[in-house]
């Protein structure tokens, strides 16, 4: 079920699915140690009639509510809405993370729909697998006095993972009810089914595979009237830690907390002024949106998380939850691009730490900089050694860093990087070369299905070490830079001459070649080829790209109501149909916007990116996050939702739509400026600088 509602500050990690049930709670990593491990934490409540003494019970995601599902605008504090007519009660909900402290804040604002008082009962459960698995946990009511600030609550700990839960409604700190209990053996689902009678067993303590049911009460709700519930979720690695935290809370007020966060991401949204003209608010809203989602799956420490979506674990038995190099990469040229430098000089730093002696990058890691788990053979099926790597990954991280130092031009920082990385990474790729072609030696696709000299890598690679000989240059290595330009040369010769077929018109999007130097093609048509322009290998308007990218568009549009691209001809993975060639891919149409931005000529040509744009904008979920891909035929999301990279996409696609649009703008004051100081020669100058555009 898509994640619609992300939640994230760098070290804790929430999200909640399409009916508002929290999913993935990930601490102390994004991405690393799913505290619930995807399974459903319930959040339900119990209405009892004043008068007539009837009662009844819903959880959030029954069919009875109405739920809409969105955040605060240009924050990370959410507004979601729901109203059950049945139960007669409205409930309107901001939940949060504090930007600075491990606290997941929670607020409800109950309202009675009906004519007579009610009494009202939330009910929150958590399914604990605490470090990822549900063996050896422990949860336990405690009934703490605190002189000062009195109140009670439940703790779940392991090891050095302790998570405090607690609550206040109108001035009364601590929990009105709770259930421990035991779930996953001898059939037993939980401690929130105990709670659909509106009373709690208050067992205080259960160990093993564990859950808990916390309850807060509204006892007296008069007709018309809305009163306030706060919940919120500690997480530290002690007792001490927890219990101190808890105290801050009830010191300052669960509310200053979401305030301050609120106020904190709007200004972090607002971070660098744009331009935006006669953009739509929808695209508009979705830019800052997208950098806000992609902020979640951050962490603190660098890495750059795919997608923190567990529900793939059913498809594959294991998640996205990992950084990818490539994936990092684009993610931090996208912030890059948007102003936001920091997320590049954490990841840079994570880079230095996991980068091979080598120069290279493997598979892929974990959010803690360990080695994730990976399918790639450091053999083949002959026994031959071979490097388990996606080479467009190492690549794309030094083409990254060029594009960072080009845009803040800090040199002290890059030069801790410089040899480590930077010199390492540019000498390998000037190694790793198939000898006959001199194009990149065989690696794994970026689709991570096949392995061969992709296009993709191929542009990834010229990239890569065109930026290797930039910093080479900088830093006084010219024999290294004058080697890393040369090899980029031929491999763009190579490509040409092996990887463009000249009766077909377009790029492969894959060769291989055997130890006698054979080459053999493959012909599918990949919308990863864009990577020989996007990277800079090709111009735009060259002639064999122009004729590749119509043949692309001809080749893998979808003749559906939903349209969009495929991301290549008989894509198997997620298919939902063989009538169609693939499923829609944000990224890979964002890639044709970014084509088509590239190569316009006039201000008209931008339209079809902007429909584009405006394509991706409506087929995203209410509360603006983008998937992987879409079904063909509903436009309901497949595989991960947030997947990362494709907010990224949208970022850059944006960015390079307001630069080529304020290019257009200018053009055309500086030629009415012209055409005025022609047609008037004794009267004032004309100022350019106030006609240009900031």
């Amino acid at each position: 079920m898509p994640r619609d509602l992300p939640l994230g500050n760098g070290s804790m990690q929430i999200n909640f699915d399409t009916n508002y049930n929290v999913r993935d709670i990930f601490w102390p990593h994004v991405g690393r140690e799913n505290q619930t491990e995807g399974d459903i934490c319930h959040t339900g409540v119990w209405v009892q009639d004043g008068e007539d003494g009837h009662a009844d019970f819903a959880w959030f995601d029954d069919s009875s509510w109405q739920r809409d599902l969105h955040y605060q605008a240009e924050t990370m504090v959410t507004e979601v809405i729901l109203i059950n007519q049945r139960l007669g009660l409205k409930i309107v909900c901001h939940d949060t993370i504090d930007f600075d402290r491990d606290i997941f804040f929670r607020r409800f604002d109950v309202t009675n729909l009906g004519n007579r008082p009610k009494e009202v009962r939330l009910f929150l459960h958590y399914d604990w697998h605490i470090y990822g698995e549900a063996v050896g946990d422990t949860v336990y009511y405690d009934p703490h006095q605190d002189n000062i600030n009195p109140g009670n609550f439940m703790i779940a700990y392991k090891g050095q993972r302790y998570f405090l839960m607690n609550g206040l409604v109108g001035n009364k700190y601590g929990i009105d009810s709770w259930a421990c209990g035991v779930k996953e053996v001898g059939g037993a689902q939980g401690t929130w089914r105990d709670a659909e009678d509106g009373h709690l067993q208050r067992a205080p303590i259960a160990q093993g595979s564990v859950d808990c049911t916390i309850a807060l009460y509204i006892e007296d709700l008069q007709a018309n009237d809305c009163e306030t519930i706060y919940h919120w979720l500690i997480a530290g690695k002690t007792h001490e830690e927890v219990m101190g935290d808890d105290s801050i809370v009830r010191e300052r007020q669960p509310q200053s907390f979401i305030d301050r966060t609120a106020n904190y991401w709007k200004l972090w949204a607002n971070k660098t002024a744009v331009a935006w003209d006669d953009i739509p608010a929808n695209l508009s809203d979705l830019y800052k949106r997208s950098l806000l989602i992609m902020r979640t799956q951050l962490d603190r420490h660098g890495a750059v998380i795919a997608s923190t979506d567990y529900d793939i674990l059913a498809f594959a038995r294991d998640s996205y939850a990992y950084m990818w190099p490539r994936d990092a990469a684009l993610v931090i040229y996208a912030f890059d691009e948007a102003g936001f430098q920091d997320p590049a000089r954490a990841l840079f730093s994570l880079i230095h730490d996991i980068i091979t002696p080598h120069g290279y990058l493997l598979h892929k890691y974990n959010a803690d900089g360990a080695l994730g788990s990976s399918w790639h053979p450091w053999a083949d099926s002959q026994g031959h050694a071979q490097l388990p790597i996606q080479e467009d990954e190492t690549a794309l991280i030094i083409y990254a860093m060029w594009h960072h130092y080009e845009k803040y031009h800090d040199l002290e920082f890059i030069a801790k990087f410089y040899r480590r990385v930077v010199r390492a990474a540019g000498d390998f790729m000037v190694k790793y070369r198939e000898p006959h072609t001199k194009l990149p030696e065989a690696s794994y696709d970026l689709w991570e299905e096949r392995r061969g000299i992709m296009a993709f890598t191929v542009g990834a690679v010229w990239a890569g070490l065109n930026a290797a000989a930039n910093f080479c240059y900088i830093f006084g290595d010219v024999d290294a830079a004058t080697e890393m330009r040369n090899a980029a040369n031929e491999i763009k010769a190579a490509c040409v001459e092996h990887m463009y077929d000249q009766e077909r018109g377009t790029f492969l999007r894959m060769v291989n070649v055997d130890q006698q130097g054979n080459v053999s093609k493959d012909y599918t048509m990949d919308s990863s080829i864009v990577g020989l322009f996007k990277f800079g290998m090709f111009d735009p308007n060259d002639n064999l790209t122009t004729s590749t990218m119509k043949v692309m568009r001809d080749k893998l549009s979808i003749p559906t109501d939903v349209g969009g691209m495929a991301r290549y001809e008989d894509d198997y993975y997620q298919r939902v149909s063989h009538d169609v060639t693939g499923n829609p891919w944000y990224i890979c149409n964002l890639w044709i916007a970014q084509y088509q931005i590239a190569t316009a000529q006039k201000m008209d040509d931008l339209k079809p990116a902007l429909d584009i744009m405006d394509w991706v904008c409506k087929h995203s979920l209410p509360s603006s996050v983008l998937a992987e891909q879409i079904n063909p035929y509903t436009g309901a999301p497949l595989s991960v939702s947030p997947l990362t990279w494709s907010h990224a996409e949208y970022v850059i696609t944006m960015l390079h739509y307001l630069a080529k649009q304020q290019q257009f703008k200018l053009a055309e004051r500086l030629g009415d400026a012209v055409q005025m100081k022609a047609s008037t020669p004794s009267g004032p100058v004309v100022d350019l600088d106030s006609k240009m555009m900031v």
